[in-house]
């Protein structure tokens, strides 16, 4: 599988240079990778509280229900029209 990011990484730490100083390639090198995997990390962490939050919300989701202050009057007078039939 071709990865881009392992192919850079072979490419600085590769390139040819007429004063090249080998522990500065290298750290160069692992500061990017620490760099990229860094917010690789970061990005995967804000999925998934995302994907936790969306949990949340869709289980706690059924136990809100609408409250209503306002007392019908059809059901009152549907209610008392069935009392005085009886």
């Amino acid at each position: 599988m071709h990865d881009p990011f392992e192919e850079s990484l072979r490419d600085m730490l590769n390139s040819s240079s007429a004063s090249r100083d080998d522990d500065a390639v290298l750290g160069r090198v692992l500061k990017t990778a620490n760099r990229q995997v860094g917010a690789g990390d970061l990005f995967g962490l804000l999925g998934r509280c995302t994907q936790a939050l969306m949990i949340a919300v869709n289980n706690g989701s059924a136990h809100v229900s609408p409250v209503s202050r306002r007392k019908t009057i059809a059901g009152t007078a549907f209610s008392g029209a069935k009392d005085k039939a009886d």
